[in-house]
């Protein structure tokens, strides 16, 4: 009741595409502007060896945690923006959200930004893989907890390695959690299994 209340009361939800840094947001991007989903886009982060086919980011949302001035997220109604989980707490109260969230195994997470960085020449943080994937883990449940409970958010949970091994299945998931009539067929195009690198043996969902 209380979630129908929201999606009366602000009207037509922002869509989020969200999950930690590294876990498949950006193939989600490209999967919803296949599909014919309006993108939000400034292009300043351009594609690289990480992402070859680009980040689709808006610099404008790394500052929802420095800012009061979030207004500008009501023009962006029906429309997909690209957000960190770790900014979904940081989002302005009076919108409506759909929320793609992208989970992947953290031992894949942890190889793929350590390459990432390595690449770049930069240094990473000091703590071991193991506490960051224990810092993860309670991140992430954090983050379940608030998507699952707070009825501004209505959340579709996609797995990496499911999309990457059926990415028809996953964009009819995603269109019916839209509501949209979208192109699955070339929603799924978007998806590489080459560009799967940092595999994990076994994966086990994050």
């Amino acid at each position: 009741m209380k979630s129908l209340y929201c999606r009366i009361r602000y009207g037509q939800p922002v869509i989020l595409v969200s999950g930690l840094p590294r876990s498949g947001t950006s193939m989600l991007m490209q999967m919803l502007e296949k599909g014919g989903m309006p993108i939000v886009s400034d292009q300043i982060r351009t594609a690289d060896e990480d992402n070859p086919k680009g980040y689709h980011e808006l610099e404008r949302v790394k500052e929802l945690d420095k800012t009061t001035e979030k207004d500008w997220l009501k023009d962006h109604r029906g429309q997909v923006i690209k957000i960190i989980s770790f900014l979904l707490q940081d989002l302005p109260m009076d919108l409506n959200y759909k929320v793609i969230f992208m989970r992947r195994n953290l031992d894949e997470v942890l190889r793929s930004q350590n390459k990432m960085l390595e690449r770049n020449g930069e240094k990473g943080t000091d703590a071991s893989d193991e506490k960051m994937r224990r810092n993860y883990e309670l991140h992430l449940r954090k983050v379940y907890y608030r998507l699952n409970r707070t009825p501004n958010f209505r959340p579709l949970y996609l797995d990496y390695a499911e999309v990457v091994a059926d990415p028809h299945h996953e964009a009819g998931r995603i269109c019916e959690f839209l509501g949209r009539d979208m192109d699955v067929k070339t929603m799924a195009t978007a998806v590489q299994s080459g560009l799967y690198r940092n595999r994990h043996s076994k994966t086990a969902r994050a």
